[in-house]
Formats: structure tokens, C-alpha cells, sequence
């Protein structure tokens, strides 16, 4: 054997020494992180690192337990829907019309189809609208139909919590969703005492305002602003003493029927008028002419799902993961978004579905169980998938930069070099994705805090893991 060669076996064995090292020096450090953390001791941790560039494990607590994810779980969605619909994905609203116009009189019906957009705005239905007005049609002899035959009628997933109602971030799933579901409420004093100034957007007949505010003024109390949502009302009802500007988003009851009524409206505005009960629900017959689409690719509604941790957005593309999967099923149920997820699972990770429940794309429900080994192996899956990975890598939210880790880590080493998904739900805390260690090295993390209090300190307790992972070599 050549000196060259002995050396080159020397430096060898040394480099996995000290990479022995390290790896163990690693552990210690997050073994004494756990056993001070005091928060720890009526809460539980799962924890599993992955080493992606040396190919190996480096450190699991835990990691085969199971826990409510949270929002970790749209690791799982947003994978399955990069790897099964691919990053030039559309998603489609159409526009069309059946029978003929005469003159400036539509004798037939105007159809919209819904394909579960949650980036469908204002300006997306003036498109439709215009549309409607460039044909010359100033009456509808007919009917406004609403297609949503994606979707069945449950509006919310199981073991949602039915008290988020009307936050926006629990707004009423359809295939015909306008804003989100959700109304813009701006608030601004008057001149004198009088009711504060109200501006609603977007504008429709579908709701109702009840304005008791006195503006300039303490009394009345802070403003507040909901809606009558026991009682599956939309009257808005905003008091209080207002001093200033604010504002605040409502969900509304029935996104399709305010998808349907607001176009109704905003047709009306444009003289293109259709009668009051004209509104019916059906499916799009395959002889109507097209009018318009409204197109949207998924990696708008990607990045919001995973940036914002947006859950109408992971639910939109759950279901079409479904509907991919399962070769175009109409009426679509979160059982059959279940279905299709555990197929994935065990076809493209080979992980038995078996161990584990998912119930949603969003990681809200409180029926949802993962294990940490799970969302690994998304992560894993994700890092050498080339077509997956970019896109995926390039929707987390970076820390210190954007994203519900805007406000993390800004201050510390992981300052840009980790970029993961966020989940908070009440009791857990989690945090998984990928972090760039000081010697170049792509580590994969999964962290689910359960039975947690207070959030601040499994968020600290994170930060300082993501800490220790740096210097992993």
C-alpha cells in the first residue's frame, strides 16, 4: 500500500471521527436543551433531525410517536400536490352561457363553474362581469347557475372547531369562493359624534350592516365588529366608540351563495339585469358557449398555503390532489381527500397509512395524527424529488424574512438559513423544514411541541434547536 494511499485512509478516518464528533456533540447539546426546558415537563416534544447532504440520521426524540401536527401538516398537501399535479397546475373558473341572445336579452341561462379558486378576487369578477357587458346582454331570461359539483356540501372539515367561526381564517369551503370568503371591513371616524364611517368591500346585497358606533369618542366601549354567526346571519355588526381607523375580516355564511348573489349584484350595476330568485345551483350542461376563464396556477395558492400558512388554500389544494387521484370524482368529501393522501403515502413514500389519520389539508382539525418520522419522510421525499423540491423549498417561509417567520430568529445565526413550516393550533406547537448548517450541509427537522400553554416558550425552544443544527458537519 502507497504512503498516498495510507494517508488518504488516515484523513478519512478522521473526517468521520470528527464528524462522529460533532454528531455526538450535537446530541448532547439538544439532550441538555430538553432536559432544561422546564416547559417540557407537562408537555411533550417529538423530534427527528435528518442529515440530507451525509444521507443519515442525527438525532430523533420521540419521532415515532404520534401528535396533532398542526399546520406542519401542509408539508404533507403541499408535497403530494407539487408531486401529483405538478407546478403548472391551473386552476379554472369558467364563465358561459346556454341559449341565444336577441338584441341586448340573453334567452337562456348564465353558468359559473367553480374549481375551488382561493385566490378568486374582486377584479376576477369584474373579468366575468365585463365579459357578461361586452356581449351587449342587458337581460338574463333565465337563471345565474353556480356549478359546484367539485365539492360536497360539507363546508368544513371534521373535528373543525365550529367557535372559529367568523374569523377569516376559518371561512366556508365551496367550489365558488369570492375574497376568500370573506368580507373587508374598514372603520373611520365621522365629523362630530355621529356613526362611524363604514366601508365594505367586496360590495354586495348578500349581507346586512348594523352600524351602532358614535364617532370621536371612549363611550360604547372598544370597537368590535362580527356577525350574527349562530344563527347563520350575515347582518355585520360593528360598535363601539371610534376614535380612529381599523378594520377587520369577517367570514360570510354560504361562500357560494355570496359568490352567486355578489355577481348578481355586481351585474346589476353594470345595467345586466338578472331576476332576484334567478340564483339556482347545477351542473354546466357540455353544449354552452364560453364567455370567459379565470385562470390561477397553483403556485400563487402553494405559496399561500405554506408563507401565510393559509388554510382555505391548503384545503383548495387537497381537494384537487383529490380529485387527481382518484381520476376526476365530482362531489368530493374530506373522506375521499383521506383516501387519496393515504394512497400517495403508501405508493410513492411506501409508509403504511395504516399508522397514522388525516382528516384535512390544513392541519386545523383536532382528528389529525402524524408522527414526526412521517413529515420526514415528505421532507426527505420533497429534497429528492428535483421537480417537487424548488418550487416546494422556494414557498417556506424564510426566518427573519417573510412569512409566519418574519418575526423569528431575525436576531440569530439562523437569520435566512432556515427556511420551514409553522403550526399553531390550542395545546401544540410545531415547526419542520430545513436549515442550512455553517459547513453547507441541507439538514431536515421536524419539532412537534403538544400540551402546550404557552406558545412562547415552545417557540423559544425551537429557535435554540434550529440553533444547535448549525453546526452540524
Amino acid at each position: 500500500m502507497t504512503i498516498i494511499i495510507k494517508k488518504l485512509l488516515v484523513m478519512c478516518a478522521l473526517a468521520i471521527f470528527c464528524s462522529n464528533m460533532y454528531s455526538q456533540n450535537v446530541s448532547r447539546r439538544i439532550d441538555s436543551l430538553i432536559n432544561k426546558s422546564s416547559f417540557l415537563e407537562t408537555s411533550e416534544a417529538g423530534i427527528l433531525i435528518y442529515d440530507l447532504t451525509a444521507k443519515k440520521e442525527v438525532y430523533r426524540h420521540q419521532a415515532e410517536k404520534l401528535y396533532r401536527p398542526a399546520s406542519v401538516e401542509k408539508i404533507i398537501t403541499s408535497v403530494t400536490a407539487l408531486s401529483v399535479l405538478g407546478k403548472d397546475y391551473d386552476i379554472k373558473t369558467s364563465l358561459s352561457y346556454s341559449g341565444y341572445i336577441d338584441n341586448d336579452t340573453l334567452h337562456g341561462n348564465l353558468y359559473v363553474k367553480g374549481d375551488f379558486d382561493p385566490e378568486f378576487m374582486q377584479e376576477d369578477m369584474e373579468s366575468l362581469v365585463n365579459a357578461v357587458y361586452n356581449t351587449g346582454i342587458h337581460y338574463v331570461d333565465g337563471r345565474l347557475v353556480g356549478d359546484v359539483s367539485m365539492m360536497d356540501s360539507v363546508y368544513w372539515g371534521p373535528g373543525w372547531a365550529w367557535d372559529d367561526t367568523p374569523d377569516s381564517f376559518q371561512p366556508y369551503l365551496s367550489p365558488l369562493m369570492l375574497n376568500r370568503g370573506c368580507v373587508n371591513i374598514s372603520i373611520s371616524p365621522s365629523s362630530g359624534k355621529g356613526k362611524a364611517d363604514v366601508e365594505i368591500n367586496p360590495e354586495s346585497d348578500f349581507y346586512m350592516v348594523e352600524n351602532i358606533t358614535k364617532s370621536n369618542t371612549s363611550s360604547g366601549g372598544n370597537v368590535s365588529v362580527t356577525r350574527k354567526w349562530l344563527y347563520n346571519d350575515n347582518t355585520i355588526l360593528i360598535k363601539g366608540g371610534v376614535r380612529g381607523k381599523s378594520g377587520s375580516v369577517l367570514n360570510v355564511f354560504d361562500a357560494k351563495g355570496f359568490f352567486m348573489n355578489t355577481f348578481r349584484y355586481q351585474l346589476e350595476k353594470k345595467n345586466i339585469f338578472a331576476s332576484h330568485d334567478s340564483i339556482f345551483y347545477g351542473v354546466v350542461p357540455s353544449d354552452t358557449k364560453g364567455l370567459y376563464t379565470v385562470t390561477r396556477n397553483v403556485d400563487a395558492v402553494l405559496k399561500r398555503a405554506l408563507k401565510e400558512s393559509d388554510n382555505l388554500s391548503a384545503e383548495s389544494l387537497f381537494f384537487h390532489v383529490t380529485r387527481e387521484i382518484l381520476g376526476g370524482k365530482k362531489k368530493l368529501s374530506h373522506k375521499d381527500g383521506q383516501k387519496a393522501i393515504y394512497r400517495f403515502m403508501e405508493s410513492d413514500l411506501n409508509m403504511d397509512s395504516r399508522k397514522y389519520r388525516i382528516v384535512d389539508g390544513c392541519g386545523v382539525s383536532d382528528y389529525n395524527y402524524v408522527s414526526p418520522e412521517l413529515v420526514m419522510e415528505y421532507l426527505k421525499y420533497a429534497f429528492y424529488s428535483p421537480l417537487v423540491f424548488p418550487p416546494f423549498y422556494d414557498s417556506l417561509p424564510i426566518a427573519g424574512i417573510d412569512g409566519t417567520l418574519k418575526y423569528r430568529m431575525g436576531k440569530s445565526r439562523c437569520f435566512r438559513n432556515v427556511r420551514a413550516k409553522t403550526g399553531t393550533i390550542t395545546g401544540v406547537s410545531s415547526l419542520a423544514g430545513y436549515i442550512t448548517s455553517e459547513s453547507k450541509h441541507t439538514i431536515a427537522f421536524v419539532i412537534i411541541n403538544q400540551n402546550v400553554l404557552k406558545y412562547v416558550s415552545a417557540r423559544k425552544f425551537q429557535d435554540r434547536l434550529c440553533e444547535i443544527l448549525l453546526d452540524i458537519k
